[in-house]
């Protein structure tokens, strides 16, 4: 439905979005493991009339939408690839051929290049699975290299059974989706590069699956992260924050501008906020402006959250530096707190996407949010 505002309003650069958008969604058809899916109808013309005066906004507009349709169609078909498909492997050929098609820097890490690193947090997520772990960096530099960089790290968990801490049998078949947060950095990075904005933007994807080997991570374990500050891991399934903090850590070295993570980190973020509104979280009130003023530019709705120090309270540890988890109560705002912990060198906000990356039932499907928001955010960085 079109916003009241806009009825009986002249025509401009966020109608021609919208219009751009809403016409690729509603032709969206995922076919890549389903040959039998009756084939997308093409969309020979959209047409929007305008005055000369309104031309050159509705074409940026088109122009910006067409770009966001596409990033969110990439991160849409990702999610919707089941996990024997969509492996970490997989996703980092994907962001290799985002980089050949888009001239990217593109670097691959693999478990070698982790433990030289000393993502010991990531890796003691990834060591109960036979894929092997991926770190994937991703640079678009469309400005001078003194200007520091926005940075988006997403969430790839190709799979997550929840570890040995395993999860209830019924609807895990959704857990192929719980790599959104890194599909939808990556669609963002299609936009981004196909808009050229003068900015630089570096995308973080740690990927691995969580699995309940022999190998497996177990409860009570304590690993070191890359910061140097160890972790007792109290629920192997409160995987995400683990291998996030890792990547928060390797994103100092970029000197950024501001980090975004994003991740469909909580069940709690669900039963706060439902699945309209993505949950944000930063310190950092300036950064949590853009980003909600992003959210409405791009109706991509988003609802900031407390991150007050007293949340910090229950992740502390008797054997460790912190633990993985809290108490049940506040449990996607003591995530958010345990990830803050990992982020006092840089302005960092963190989205929860755990109610809004995928619809269930008969509409089940990756909905390729938040890359409508993150484009909008990304954008009005540019100088």
């Amino acid at each position: 439905m079109w916003p009241s505002r806009w009825w009986g309003a002249e025509l401009d650069d966020a109608h021609a979005e919208a219009a751009a958008t809403a016409a690729a969604d509603a032709l969206y058809q995922y076919r890549d493991t389903k040959p039998s899916a009756p084939a997308a109808s093409p969309l020979d013309k959209l047409t929007l009339v305008c005055t000369k005066a309104q031309a050159k906004a509705v074409q940026a507009g088109l122009q910006r939408g067409q770009a966001i349709a596409a990033g969110v169609t990439f991160a849409r078909n990702l999610g919707n690839r089941p996990a024997n498909h969509c492996t970490p492997t997989y996703l980092a050929d994907q962001a290799k051929k985002l980089g050949r098609e888009h001239e990217l820097k593109v670097e691959v890490f693999d478990r070698k290049d982790l433990e030289k690193l000393g993502m010991g947090s990531f890796l003691a997520v990834s060591q109960g699975s036979h894929e092997p772990p991926r770190f994937i960096v991703a640079r678009y530099n469309g400005a001078a290299k003194t200007q520091a960089p926005i940075v988006l790290v997403g969430k790839g968990i190709t799979f997550d059974t929840g570890g040995i801490s395993i999860k209830p049998a019924a609807e895990m078949d959704e857990m192929k989706f719980d790599m959104c947060g890194a599909a939808s950095v990556l669609g963002t990075l299609r936009a981004v590069a196909e808009l050229k904005p003068r900015l630089n933007l570096v995308v973080i994807v740690p990927t691995c699956e969580n699995m309940p080997d022999g190998r497996a991570v177990k409860p009570g374990d304590v690993v070191t992260s890359m910061s140097g500050q160890t972790i007792e891991i109290l629920n192997t399934d409160a995987e995400g924050r683990l291998i996030l903090c890792d990547a928060l850590t390797y994103a100092e070295r970029f000197k950024p501008a501001a980090v975004v993570d994003v991740a469909t980190l909580t069940g709690a973020c669900v039963i706060a906020l439902g699945h309209h509104n993505t949950g944000l979280f930063s310190p950092d009130d300036a950064l949590a402006d853009d980003l909600l003023a992003a959210s409405r530019a791009s109706l991509d709705p988003a609802w900031r959250m407390p991150l007050d120090e007293e949340y910090a309270e229950g992740l502390k540890s008797n054997f460790a530096d912190m633990g993985n988890v809290g108490p049940r109560a506040a449990g996607a705002v003591t995530a958010a707190m345990f990830l803050k912990k990992f982020t006092d060198k840089y302005r960092w906000a963190h989205l929860d996407i755990a109610g809004t990356a995928w619809k269930s039932g008969a509409s089940k499907g990756a909905t390729g949010r938040p890359v409508p928001l993150l484009t909008h955010f990304v954008l009005a960085q540019a100088r």
